[in-house]
């Protein structure tokens, strides 16, 4: 189904003293108090209500051969209840816990006690790790808790073997903690509503490369050991970690890019001095750019979704690079996530678009400012039909169509990233920008409430509260419980968006592919307009919003097949994979047997999830099983074992069962949670 693999692009004003330091900001920021009462988060089984977090460190010490990280971990933390008498914290059954201890500066002497510890299950993605705590740390103590632990095969951490990188030269890792992961990685208040900063040191072995989403960093040499320090408050999915053969080059006053050394010169030249123009324009809009450096790390392509947020280091999947418009669109919303995401943050997943959909509105209003309108309304109308085609298989009742979205016990956030969060997210931030009335205005609201709420998590009623007191001559509109605004609706309803965005101005480049695409619909094929169309000088956008048209009506009649075919096919294989990718599902769809071989010759090319995923899905589902576990099993070895495990589920469900138990006979299994296909076209 094309909609399981669509790609997402996943609260006036408080001024900050000039010249003050971050320490001071750290204060200003705990001086605001804790306000209301923490939300509740169904996804977390840890008490952080009972607690606040002031600092966080860990030790690692990364063993590639053993697939091990020896940690410990250092909670910097303050009882706020006086009666707890247990500290909880989020944490996964593939961690080994070896010792718990805590100490203290209380009654004028420095304690330390070891500490009892039992790891209760909680869901199939994590555990709860119960600490009992000493009666001598009473209400508004500061102590720390010390944990000695091990990872093993979770699912924030991803070892490669040296043939999955790009090089094949060295092993490499990366983390990945959206949504909920990072509890594998270290235990945790897992969960947004809680923010702290961190520091770590990395030992690793010689001629392997550490980065983290941190401010600062140093290297010592002599002891090979890597030091990071994140000097403002983030929650925990955003602590990140990449480890492999990486070097760097810098594209811009603040910003470097790293990659493989084979793929430098090229992820160089796609970006040099574009992501400062981008962060500049970000600025104008938002306000300061608040984490110092903005650096990007392109990772093999076995990374789970195609791009992650992670503050001061944006990962990004590497073989995007090919295709430059979604690069550009990639970049620029992992930026816009600076603002709306990583310093202002939904407190809950249930509210996933304060931050997705809020960074979708700012991504575009950059796209605006940087490449015109009318690129902005193609790629904005090629996301909403997207939207349409999901709501479409899952109909207008689908309780995952709501931007609150209610989570039942047990359910991995993750599992509901879709594209409402992100679509219907961002037609409800166009809704309230329209309510101002001009889109200049909105921006400076938006200043505002950055400015307002940076380095906190807020829940909707935050931003609409702050957005009425913005806007006072709104709030009589909202008389009778926010009658005539309709916020409820927006928030609670399923189905569609309420509003939808002008995208008129869009039509230079939007129209000639409505035109194109009915040619191709009519009942009698006009071949001598179809061809006065050319599409060799359209942009990506186009081009994949006629193949997604054509994708949707397939099976074509054989004859259109074949039409295109003899159009576009050799044309359409010289361009970039998000191009190829449609049109190869186009050729599953229609078993166009002519065109196959190069079916085969793309998964043998390809070990993304994003561009795996959905053409053994549409074979599976067709008559083309035998050559997709035929091509499988020919290239499994070049797979990671997620994604392994992913397609072994996708010819479970579809295939002869006799036929898969021998196809999957002593094949290596995954024990982490995989992340599911459907999520794979996903910029977080």
């Amino acid at each position: 189904m094309a909609a399981a693999f669509e790609r997402p692009t996943f609260c006036c004003c408080r001024k900050v003293v000039a010249g003050s330091s971050k320490s001071e900001e750290r204060s200003r920021i705990r001086s605001r108090g804790r306000g209301p009462p923490c939300p509740v988060d169904i996804a977390s089984s840890s008490n952080f209500q009972h607690f606040e977090l002031r600092h966080l460190h860990l030790e690692l010490e990364v063993n590639f051969v053993r697939r091990q990280i020896e940690a410990v971990e250092v909670l910097d933390l303050v009882s706020l209840e006086p009666a707890t008498r247990s500290l909880v914290l989020d944490s996964h059954q593939s961690l080994l816990i070896r010792s718990v201890s805590a100490k203290c500066s209380c009654n004028s002497a420095h304690n330390s006690w070891p500490l009892s510890h039992r790891l209760d299950p909680f869901t199939d993605y994590g555990s709860s790790l119960v600490i009992t705590l000493p009666a001598a740390i009473k209400a508004h103590t500061n102590f720390q808790i010390i944990i000695k632990y091990t990872t093993a095969d979770g699912p924030a951490i991803w070892w490669l073997d040296p043939e999955l990188t790009s090089g094949n030269s060295k092993p490499f890792l990366f983390t990945h903690g959206h949504s909920v992961c990072n509890r594998s990685f270290f235990p945790c208040f897992d969960t947004p509503a809680v923010k702290s900063t961190y520091s770590a040191t990395v030992m690793v072995p010689p001629g392997i490369k550490v980065l983290m989403s941190a401010t600062q960093s140093t290297f010592d040499e002599q002891e090979n050991i890597y030091r990071f320090q994140m000097e403002y408050p983030v929650p925990a999915y955003l602590l990140a970690l990449v480890a492999g053969d990486l070097i760097s080059a810098d594209i811009g006053p603040r910003s470097r890019v790293w990659a493989e050394p084979c793929l430098l010169k090229m992820a160089t030249a796609k970006l040099n001095g574009t992501v400062e123009q981008w962060l500049s324009a970000a600025e104008n809009l938002f306000g300061p750019y608040m984490w110092e450096r903005y650096d990007v790390v392109f990772l093999p392509p076995s990374f789970p979704i195609v791009a992650m947020e992670n503050p001061c280091l944006t990962f990004i999947i590497s073989c995007i690079l090919e295709s430059d418009e979604f690069l550009i669109i990639d970049v620029i919303h992992e930026i816009a996530h600076s603002w709306f995401g990583n310093a202002v943050t939904n407190a809950t997943w249930e509210e996933m678009w304060l931050s997705e959909g809020l960074a979708t509105y700012a991504q575009r209003r950059i796209t605006t400012e940087t490449y015109g309108a009318a690129f902005t309304c193609l790629e904005t109308t090629f996301r909403l039909e997207a939207l349409h085609r999901q709501l479409k298989l899952l109909g207008d009742e689908s309780p995952v169509s709501r931007l609150q979205v209610k989570f039942e016990p047990g359910v991995n956030p993750s599992s509901l990233m879709n594209l409402f969060t992100y679509e219907k997210g961002f037609c409800f931030v166009y809704y309230l920008s329209q309510l101002c009335g001009d889109t200049k205005c909105f921006d400076s609201f938006l200043r505002a409430y950055v400015e307002k709420f940076k380095f906190t998590s807020v829940v909707a009623g935050d931003l609409l509260e702050f957005f009425l007191g913005f806007f006072p001559e709104l709030r009589e509109k909202c008389v009778d419980n926010k009658k005539g605004l309709e916020f409820e609706r927006w928030l609670n309803a399923s189905g569609p968006p309420l509003l939808e965005p002008d995208l008129s101005q869009g039509s230079s480049l939007i129209k000639p592919v409505e035109t194109l695409y009915q040619l191709w619909s009519s009942e009698t094929l006009d071949g001598n307009h179809i061809t006065d169309i050319d599409i060799s000088k359209w942009k990506t956008f186009q081009i994949v919003h006629l193949l997604d048209k054509l994708l949707d009506r397939s099976p074509l009649p054989p004859e259109v097949m074949m039409k295109l075919s003899k159009s576009y096919s050799a044309l359409l294989n010289s361009m970039n994979a998000e191009i190829r990718i449609r049109w190869l599902q186009i050729v599953v769809r229609n078993n166009y047997l002519p065109d196959f071989y190069k079916v085969r010759r793309f998964l043998e090319n390809h070990t993304s999830r994003m561009y795996t995923g959905p053409l053994y899905e549409d074979l599976c589902a067709g008559t083309m099983k035998a050559i997709a576990m035929e091509t499988f099993y020919l290239t499994q070895n070049r797979l990671h074992v997620n994604l392994r495990r992913a397609i072994q589920q996708i010819f479970a469900h579809s295939a002869n069962p006799a036929a898969v138990m021998t196809l999957l006979e002593d094949k290596p299994s995954d024990t982490t949670n995989p992340i599911s296909l459907r999520n794979v076209n996903v910029s977080a």
